[in-house]
């Protein structure tokens, strides 16, 4: 069953076509790839997902309801969440602080009960606390959870950016470059996590990434774009010999 469903999407700035007739399906617990040249309009797509923009065509369905149209908040709480090529933590708040902001949509009690501070209140605050723990403990970052983000090194802010994306209980999970700027070391291990990810919150991953071996080694299915349009679309083995894809990007990698 597919949870997301991209029909004949497309957006253009004044008379530029950014994207045309991008169409592509994730399914339950997939991880798939999305990739191609700088400016072919993978970012754009992740935009056109969240709101950020508003297509010119197409439909973005999610669980069967069409949102395009809806506000980013109605989309996060329909269950899709993403990270940026670019950090975007409140890097002078804790660590444990970044990952319980992303919840406060999820909170039920008044301002009453927050002023007073009732045993609602106190009850839901402790639940909060619980899982934010739970997930920076899935990253390895709980014993940092008192940091100030900004002091954590930058592979560790890659996950803990992660990590904030999950605390919204998404359906899917868009990754932006989650490798970019980190070594092979950290690379691997984020692979692993992923999986983790995955397995663990029972949630599909569709995520934009340079690093081919990463690509190759994590997605099952992976889509090329290419001057905003969708070229080729397969198993790792089946891109890495598309003669469209080394073409326009591999480059006879």
């Amino acid at each position: 069953m597919a949870v997301l469903e991209v029909k004949n999407l497309g957006i253009a700035f004044g008379g530029l076509r950014a994207l045309q007739d991008v169409q592509f399906t994730i399914g339950e617990k997939e991880i798939i790839g999305l990739i191609g040249p700088n400016g072919a309009g993978k970012t754009t797509v992740f935009n056109l997902l969240t709101d950020v923009y508003v297509p010119t065509e197409g439909t973005i369905t999610l669980e069967n309801q069409n949102i395009v149209g809806k506000k980013t908040y109605q989309i996060t709480q329909g269950g899709i969440s993403r990270t940026f090529q670019n950090i975007r933590l409140f890097k002078d708040i804790s660590v444990i602080d970044n990952v319980k902001i992303a919840m406060n949509f999820q909170m039920k009690y008044s301002v009453l009960s927050g002023i007073f501070r009732t045993p609602g209140y106190r009850r839901e605050e402790q639940q909060i606390d619980q899982r934010a723990h739970e997930l920076l403990q899935v990253f390895h970052l709980d014993e940092k959870a008192e940091d100030l983000a900004k002091n954590l090194p930058y592979g560790q802010q890659r996950k803990l950016e992660i990590a904030r994306a999950l605390a919204t209980n998404p359906k899917i999970l868009l990754l932006d470059e989650p490798a970019a700027g980190m070594n092979p070391t950290e690379t691997k291990e984020l692979m692993e996590t992923i999986r983790l990810i995955r397995d663990r919150f029972e949630i599909a991953i569709l995520l934009i990434e340079h690093d081919m071996n990463f690509v190759m080694g994590i997605c099952e299915r992976i889509y090329v774009l290419d001057y905003g349009k969708v070229i080729a679309e397969g198993n790792a083995e089946e891109i890495r010999n598309n003669p469209r894809v080394i073409t326009a990007y591999l480059g006879g990698e």
